[in-house]
């Protein structure tokens, strides 16, 4: 926690009562600087703004409020217990994800700078902002691709009989989900109509990917390039563009997800998965799994440590209220995911009724997209009122939630390259990104697609974003300090960080990812898919190499670092490489100098009234010097 290293910047303002800063350097440097200031000024003055706050706000929902409520909640709860999932759930929002999810748009916001440009705060941790962007390009890879299965759904919904609620005469021990069928006439376990059609008719999938994947289905392939050009006319002017779609991908899909939940609650058998949904095992509380699913969901729903946040805000005018943003965002993405869950379990309720199982946990048997493609459906096909108008709806609202997210992770990749190239016109940035993104989407719409697409989001998409989180809490709250952030987030938003913020940022939030990451680095076993199927062994290495290929951003870009801040002195050298650059701070010119003169005057403060390193540590920690 760290508060003196980088307390002043280069060339702060003389304050009355003490003497310059020690880091005051020569007139010559400071010429370089403000040469470097300038560039660095005009630079992020021809980068766009937000036309209005409220274009922002509902691009952060449109981000966290996305397939990963509606498709991945439900399925991490329903593989924890249900109930059990949703206590360590919200304790990790609350501790977790809402004090990063203030932090990245705070800290974006602040620099106006993307999730590697940001780290001129502390320059060997630049591989964190690099690990972060791979791994949003890791989860955008097979994101189009669930939102091209929404869009084959949509096409297949204005049928004159939905295809999924019909049994078809090859398949065994089938149950018709489009009738109600008596619980009596179904010997043994039987298998939805929609789980068959999912699998056998949509997916085509394999038993396995020990021979390959197969080639890409061409059905599938026309909905994956749909899916991409949609995303790239939502990006291709940048966020002018996307501003103005944030609106109705924001928006719409609440519509929807009303309308759907009056429809589960109503079927027979749902009280019964809505139960299991928030019927707590008490025993699951104490597996560590069980937070470790809740961290994963937590970052994966809310989009933090992805570069997105960091991306948004780096938009905003230095005065816009991230705080509130925060608060909204955060609070409506969970009511979001606990309302998909009492739609999802409402219907597995019911599945297990028509079904005759004892138990909802026996639903469904395989894993992944599957309580999205199936559950749902399934609950569509049963209704008595026009069923084709509630699945154009449902499959319009999955797909309109898949674009917001995936036009989040897109523009953050087009961000870093545009930033690293400004010269290259944001139109040719985003057709070229989008079709290398489609050609390596191609796999996952082969008959061994969902076999990768699991693969990728364990290894890809939870593990290494952890531990980008850990290396991010690190570099900001103990290496740049705490009180150097709550300094800046007063500067900048003129209220001061309370308790819960602070205790939060320093101890709990890090030291809880932490000991969730060490354990699931020791127990977590191999991946199996739908929980019964061992993948072969060149999957599990390539795996491997996707996760580690990111983590060792870190210590490549600490390395370098050291290499290129190199001294006669170890210490010098080390202290050189993790303090943040002379650039750091805000970019305009005249709130620099009011920021400068705001922290030296801060530095003032917190050196009066310091006493020793105890009662240091109890101010910071609790209340801050600057109250």
């Amino acid at each position: 926690m760290s508060s003196d290293p980088s307390s002043v910047e280069n060339g702060a303002q003389h304050n009355k009562g003490f003497d310059p800063s020690p880091e005051t350097v020569s007139h010559t440097k400071e010429s370089e600087l403000d040469k470097k200031l300038r560039l660095k000024y005009e630079r992020i003055n021809k980068r766009p703004k937000w036309d209005n706050q409220l274009e922002f706000l509902m691009s952060c929902i449109a981000t966290s409020v996305g397939l990963g409520n509606v498709w991945r909640f439900p399925f991490v709860a329903y593989q924890n217990g249900g109930g059990a999932f949703l206590i360590p759930y919200i304790i990790v929002l609350i501790v977790v994800g809402k004090p990063m999810y203030f932090l990245e748009l705070a800290l974006g916001q602040f620099s106006n700078s993307n999730s590697i440009k940001v780290w001129s705060l502390s320059p060997a941790l630049k591989g964190t902002g690099y690990a972060q962007a791979i791994g949003g390009a890791y989860i955008v890879s097979y994101y189009v691709s669930i939102i091209a299965l929404c869009l084959y759904y949509l096409a297949m919904s204005f049928s004159s009989t939905l295809p999924w609620a019909l049994c078809d005469p090859s398949w065994d021990n089938c149950v018709p989900s489009g009738q109600s069928v008596n619980a009596s006439q179904i010997q043994g376990n039987a298998t939805s109509s929609a789980e068959l059609y999912f699998t056998k008719v949509v997916l085509r999938q394999s038993k396995g990917i020990d021979n390959g994947i197969g080639l890409p289905l061409w059905d599938l392939t026309l909905c994956l390039l749909a899916s991409w050009l949609i995303i790239f006319i939502i990006v291709a002017r940048g966020i002018k563009s996307t501003g103005k779609a944030s609106y109705f991908l924001a928006l719409f899909p609440y519509v929807i997800m009303i309308i759907l939940l009056v429809r589960a609650v109503t079927l027979p058998g749902a009280v019964n998965g809505i139960l299991f949904f928030i019927t707590p095992e008490w025993s699951k509380i104490l597996e560590i799994k069980v937070w470790y699913a809740a961290v994963t969901q937590v970052f994966f729903s809310l989009s933090v440590c992805s570069g997105a946040l960091l991306m948004f805000s780096s938009y905003n005018n230095f005065d816009q209220n991230v705080y509130r943003d925060a608060m909204i965002v955060t609070t409506l993405d969970t009511f979001t995911s606990l309302l998909s869950g009492f739609t999802i379990f409402g219907v597995l309720g019911n599945l297990a009724y028509e079904l005759n199982y004892d138990d909802v946990s026996q639903v469904i048997g395989t894993g992944g997209t599957s309580l999205a493609f199936i559950s749902y459906p399934d609950a569509i096909a049963k209704s008595p009122i026009v069923p084709q108008l509630f699945a154009v709806l449902f499959f319009l609202m999955m797909a309109v939630l898949g674009v917001g997210s995936g036009v989040a992770l897109l523009s953050m990749i087009n961000t870093v390259l545009l930033d690293a190239f400004p010269s290259v016109p944001t139109t040719l940035m985003s057709a070229s990104v989008c079709v290398v993104a489609f050609l390596i989407g191609l796999v996952y719409v082969t008959p061994g697609g969902q076999y990768i697409l699991e693969l990728v989001d364990f290894y890809g998409g939870t593990f290494m974003r952890l531990f980008s989180a850990i290396a991010e809490t690190i570099g900001v709250f103990w290496i740049y300090g705490l009180e150097n952030l709550t300094i800046d987030i007063q500067f900048m938003l003129g209220r001061t960080c309370s308790f819960y913020w602070r205790i939060c940022w320093s101890i709990i939030t890090p030291v809880l990812m932490i000991v969730v990451f060490f354990y699931a680095m020791i127990t977590t076993e191999r991946l199996k898919f739908g929980g019964t199927y061992d993948y072969p062994e060149a999957a599990y290495i390539a795996g491997n190499c996707l996760q580690y290929f990111g983590i060792a951003m870190v210590p490549i870009f600490i390395i370098a670092a050291l290499w290129k801040y190199r001294s006669k002195s170890i210490v010098e050298t080390v202290k050189t490489a993790f303090r943040k650059k002379p650039t750091y701070g805000p970019v305009d010119i005249q709130k620099r100098k009011e920021w400068q003169e705001f922290r030296a005057n801060a530095k003032h403060n917190r050196q009066m009234q310091r006493k020793g390193w105890i009662q240091h540590i109890f101010i910071i920690l609790f209340r801050g010097y600057q109250r």
